[in-house]
């Protein structure tokens, strides 16, 4: 895109730009000069909206984590219907896709990204894999109330199990994502005990 041609939504299409980008080539191709390219656009349109990449960065994940509020919401609404391990096969699989999985890496390891997003969620952990982490444990301690998983299930602790579980499955690029089997194997297995205990 020509520099002076109008855009309607300049950051939606910078977010855009990066998100092609974490997902066709990872988390080291994703520079500031890499999105403009991406976007069509010349450098400067990305400092006019944002005072600099980081801040640029750190909207990128706000913008991921409320794509989880909304993940989160659907799936308390599930507590109940189908399995449990269905249930949670399939929150994991829509949460780790290539894009959310190379974002987790971005804030590992740029350090200044990691200081932003900490003065706004203070005490969080790491961004995005926290939220994951909270929306499972809602759903768990759904789960619990309806009878469907043993009384005393510490969901927080099985949550991080799942989401630590699930991010060690995704985070290989060069085979691709596990597919549902795979992924339901893991999780059965991490939530046996508290499905049979319910059953004692």
């Amino acid at each position: 895109m020509p520099t002076g041609v109008h855009i309607r939504d300049a950051r939606r299409h910078l977010f855009d730009a990066a998100e092609r980008i974490l997902f066709r080539d990872g988390p080291n191709a994703l520079t500031s000069r890499a999105v403009a390219a991406e976007a069509g656009v010349a450098k400067g349109v990305l400092h006019r909206h944002f005072a600099d990449f980081d801040a640029f960065l750190v909207d990128l994940v706000q913008e991921r984590i409320a794509r989880i509020d909304d993940q989160a919401a659907a799936l308390r609404e599930a507590a109940g219907t189908g399995t449990v391990a269905g249930n949670l096969t399939g929150a994991l699989m829509d949460l780790f896709d290539l894009v959310a999985v190379a974002i987790v890496g971005l804030v590992v390891f740029r350090d200044e990204l990691r200081v932003r997003l900490r003065q706004t969620r203070p005490g969080r952990g790491i961004p995005v894999l926290a939220e994951a982490a909270a929306m499972i444990a809602s759903y768990l301690d759904d789960e619990c109330e309806l009878g469907r998983i043993a009384v005393d299930t510490d969901a927080d602790a099985l949550a991080l199990s799942l989401i630590g579980a699930g991010h060690l499955l995704f985070a290989e690029r060069e085979g691709g994502p596990p597919d549902a089997g795979a992924v339901g194997k893991v999780v059965t297995a991490v939530i046996a005990d508290v499905v049979q205990r319910r059953l004692l």
